[in-house]
């Protein structure tokens, strides 16, 4: 009828089509011969009228569900579930009854990639669960966590003074990063690009190059290794210098990761050449 359905309790009421379901129904006649649970949600005997709601069930069951979902999860815990939505900062996945984010850290070990690159919705994943937030319902995922991680035994596989192919990911002032494998990046410092003196990185690589480096250190723990495109033989210090390009490939490795430095730790071997 206009409006909404007419439902027979044994009695006639009246079920309004916002109320027929969560969201929106562009067709009633689908509910035609079906038999549905409502929720009286109001009665007047003297006008004889009787209003019910499906969607106040459908709300309940799926609160039951929520909290069902809620006191199940347990953090470290592997969960399956399906990709929800995407978004820019990372990716809503329903665990069979409550959602959890994401975020774009956590989607992969591939850093630069834009969380609709990693997963789709509808998509199936496997996911690892970092934070429980009973009260407020909320619950923090990682989708890289729950695969293996590529830095796992990274010094075996990258070995000390082993040459191996990268490619170049990004040139900054102090040198380039370059990615040996998706999620393992090593940094190439300005001081490892030639066995000249290199005012600038681009002079010699730029992003998108395929280039063979040399392993000079390798650390899971730090999740860091330093790379050279020059072959020791021909690494030749200027006259009257003292280098220390372990400590500046160091720090400007920090410094490209975010993390806190000095100018003591980044430049302090040219000024004692000065």
């Amino acid at each position: 009828v206009k409006g909404g359905l007419v439902v027979d309790l044994g009695t006639r009421a009246f079920l309004p089509a916002s109320q027929a379901d969560l969201g929106y129904v562009a067709d009633l006649n689908a509910y035609l011969g079906q038999t549905v649970r409502v929720r009286i949600i109001e009665l007047d005997r003297s006008a004889r009228k009787l209003v019910v709601s499906r969607r106040k069930v459908l709300e309940e069951e799926r609160e039951q569900r929520r909290a069902a979902a809620l006191a199940s999860l347990e953090e470290g815990q592997l969960c399956a579930g399906t990709v929800k939505s995407v978004t820019d900062f990372g990716a809503f996945v329903d665990l069979g009854g409550v959602d959890g984010l994401v975020h774009v850290s956590e989607l992969t070990w591939v850093r630069g990639k834009h969380p609709s690159e990693v997963v789709s919705p509808g998509e199936q994943v496997t996911v690892k669960v970092l934070r429980v937030d009973r009260e407020q319902g909320k619950v923090s995922l990682s989708l890289k966590q729950a695969q293996p991680d590529p830095w796992e035994n990274v010094a075996a596989r990258y070995p000390e003074g082993a040459w191996v192919t990268g490619r170049v990911v990004r040139v900054v002032p102090f040198g380039a990063f370059i990615e040996l494998e998706p999620g393992v990046e090593g940094l190439a410092h300005i001081s490892q690009l030639a066995p000249r003196r290199v005012q600038d990185p681009r002079e010699v690589v730029q992003e998108g190059d395929e280039v063979q480096v040399r392993i000079l250190r390798a650390s899971a723990a730090d999740k860091r290794i330093s790379l050279s495109l020059v072959p020791a033989a021909e690494r030749q210090p200027r006259d009257g210098q003292r280098r220390r390009p372990e400590r500046r490939e160091r720090a400007h490795a920090q410094a490209g990761s975010g993390e806190h430095v000095t100018l003591g730790e980044m430049y302090g071997d040219l000024l004692e050449e000065t």
